[in-house]
């Protein structure tokens, strides 16, 4: 009986495939256990070339300036590889002032959080006398909060619980007003950040997209988000509205 239904199951489904495909030119027939069907696939002269090309792909996309990988970057990365092979130059490094990357710059990274994910992520160390034990409590909760025990399972949506409730504490601390860890979402980063709140503001209006206002200098994946969603940017000179408010201070 399961087989006959599994039988039916399958041929409506080819049956579908058929129909979608009624205008094919060649046939491929297909084995599946006891089960026999042939499908039908269209042959275009165009299916060798590429589908997806520049004419035809989101024009929003190609209006995109990311200024981090803008010429100047290039170039600065270019010169540093010269400087590693040997080049020689009236300097002897480049330094990035593009972005915020501290570490490579020669920041020493905070030993405590590099610790509780080495834990998390090999929770046999636990036994390791080396570790504080303030680290190890943290990797503890955080654990009792991953499906199985660990980090490689999947989370809420809105980021693993004790961790959103870590971060309401701290605001709370911070800024003196209740927090609810249930209001709080996390993300992979500040991009994604950016990218899901500027998401609220997308509409289909391209007579009228919607404006957001950001500061110039800006953080370039503003600009480069607005270009991606068809939205308009508002620029305002940050650091002429930072001295007007120093005078009028």
């Amino acid at each position: 009986m399961i087989s006959c239904f599994l039988r039916r199951s399958v041929n409506a489904y080819i049956g579908q495939v058929s129909k979608d495909l009624s205008n094919s030119t060649k046939f491929s027939t297909h084995r599946h256990s006891s089960v026999t069907f042939t499908t039908h696939f269209r042959i275009t002269p165009n299916m060798s070339e590429k589908t997806v090309t520049l004419d035809n792909i989101n024009p929003n996309i190609k209006s995109i300036d990311f200024a981090l990988l803008g010429p100047m970057a290039i170039r600065a990365k270019e010169i540093e590889n010269e400087l590693t092979k040997g080049m020689k130059k009236p300097f002897t490094e480049v330094i990035k002032t593009h972005i915020g990357d501290c570490h490579a710059m020669g920041q020493k990274p905070l030993t405590f959080l590099r610790q509780v994910l080495t834990l998390c992520a090999y929770p046999v160390l636990m036994k390791d006398e080396g570790f504080p034990d303030d680290v190890k409590e943290r990797a503890r909760d955080i654990l009792k909060f991953c499906g199985g025990g660990s980090v490689g399972s999947y989370s809420d949506s809105a980021g693993v619980e004790i961790i959103k409730k870590h971060i309401a504490q701290y605001i709370e601390r911070r800024d003196g007003i209740p927090t609810n860890y249930l209001d709080i979402i996390l993300s992979s980063g500040a991009t994604q950040g950016i990218q899901n709140v500027l998401s609220l503001f997308k509409c289909s209006d391209k007579a009228k997209p919607s404006g957001v206002m950001i500061p110039i200098p800006q953080y370039p994946v503003y600009s480069a988000t607005i270009a991606e969603y068809g939205m308009h940017p508002v620029s305002f000179l940050f650091y002429f509205f930072l001295l007007l408010c120093i005078v009028l201070n």
